[in-house]
């Protein structure tokens, strides 16, 4: 199987063929390599992989067979040269902090980033000198006007957590290649299968495979997808060094996830289509976030960008926090969690859950109100689904 030019197939294609080289044992399903360490045939062949002038395995903390064949496939699917796995999301961001950042420089974020992320650039990264600024995700003249001369880059969720915005990331990385920053784009909403920003000019691309890329909630895991130059020289280093590896266990079920991602987006966001025009049209709701819908501010910008429109979807309700954790207790079968991407659908409280941590001041400059409810749209029974939240509503 190593003979294919996988890039002349089609996606859904690479997302079960690729990355399986089979062992002496032709086993048809990817092995997993539970191994600590390898067997070389000599003490020169050890030498020649330690100081990298021959590829093979060393170590599992950086070099394992089950976790290559989900490196492979993911950076095929992201249209990257190359991918690196990491024990979470999070561990994924840090790595392209520690690898690019120094004492000294600058990154301009979005707001509407995940709470933690948040936290890791002003609680961590700033602890060894790195400055950041926060800017409204689509406003492009904000982007440019943050930018300093010791800015390194850019990073930015799109759609963003919670509120759904849809960023131009051809636009800003323009801008960010104008002013020799980069663009770091975390693309955990989409998935490579409804938007591929390295298409669109971003040089790195973070995925928590614990969302949709697993899509049953099972395993923790991330990645970083960019050019073989840029993974090479700057994030590889510090994943051989650092340590946070994903275990060959959890990138063999990202493995299976990868296999049916694309049939289960199309249902997730079908699913998740249908119930925010049924959202829009309840009494007790205020306003729905979701860029399927013509009511959204950059819906014509979605239809360009993505090809669907994904299964996230944020409300605002007439009340505020108690009419909030009203409809949410109210509901039976939905899962109270925040997590998303999982195949049931789960709903939570974005104020007191994921951007709990930030301060009230904070949260309304990014737009997050105590009536925001998140829901991310499973793969139930869409009748079941409206039904439950009836109950609150």
């Amino acid at each position: 199987m190593t003979d294919f030019d996988w890039q002349q197939y089609a996606q859904e294609t690479q997302a079960i063929r690729v990355g399986h080289k089979r062992t002496h044992e032709d086993e048809h399903s990817i092995a997993i390599f539970a191994t600590s360490s390898y067997v070389f045939e000599s003490a020169e062949q050890a030498s020649l992989r330690f100081t990298g002038k021959q590829p093979g395995n060393i170590y599992s903390r950086f070099t394992n067979p089950t976790v290559s064949a989900f490196q492979d496939r993911l950076a095929l699917m992201e249209k990257g040269e190359r991918c690196l796995a990491f024990s979470s999301g999070m561990a994924a961001i840090m790595a392209v902090g520690m690898g690019l950042l120094k004492a000294g420089d600058h990154v301009v974020c979005s707001r509407g980033v995940f709470g933690n992320t948040v936290l890791t650039f002003q609680n961590y990264f700033a602890k060894f000198g790195v400055t950041t600024d926060f800017v409204n995700l689509t406003d492009l003249s904000a982007w440019e006007a943050a930018i300093k001369p010791n800015t390194r880059f850019l990073f930015l969720e799109t759609p963003s957590n919670p509120l759904i915005e849809i960023a131009d990331i051809q636009a800003l990385a323009d801008i960010a290649h104008s002013h020799d920053c980069l663009l770091v784009v975390d693309n955990c909403f989409c998935t490579p299968v409804l938007q591929q920003p390295l298409a669109l000019g971003a040089d790195l691309v973070i995925q928590s495979a614990t969302k949709f890329i697993d899509g049953q909630g099972r395993c923790v895991g991330g990645a970083v997808i960019g050019s073989e130059a840029l993974i090479e020289k700057d994030i590889y280093p510090y994943l051989r060094t650092g340590g946070a590896t994903m275990s060959p266990f959890n990138a063999w079920v990202f493995l299976s996830g990868l296999e049916t991602l694309a049939l289960r987006m199309k249902a997730h966001c079908d699913n998740a289509f249908e119930l925010a025009k049924w959202l829009e049209q309840q009494p007790a709701v205020a306003k729905v976030h979701y860029p399927g819908l013509a009511s959204h501010a950059q819906h014509e910008l979605a239809k360009r960008q993505q090809s669907h429109f994904g299964a996230v979807v944020s409300f605002e309700l007439t009340g505020g926090q108690e009419q909030a954790w009203r409809l949410i207790d109210s509901t039976r079968m939905l899962s109270i969690t925040a997590n998303l991407g999982d195949v049931k659908t789960t709903i939570t409280h974005p104020a007191t859950t994921t951007h709990g941590r930030l301060s009230p001041e904070a949260r309304a400059e990014a737009g997050i109100k105590d009536s925001l409810v998140r829901i991310s749209v499973g793969l139930e029974n869409l009748e079941d689904i409206k039904n439950d939240l009836r109950r609150g509503l």
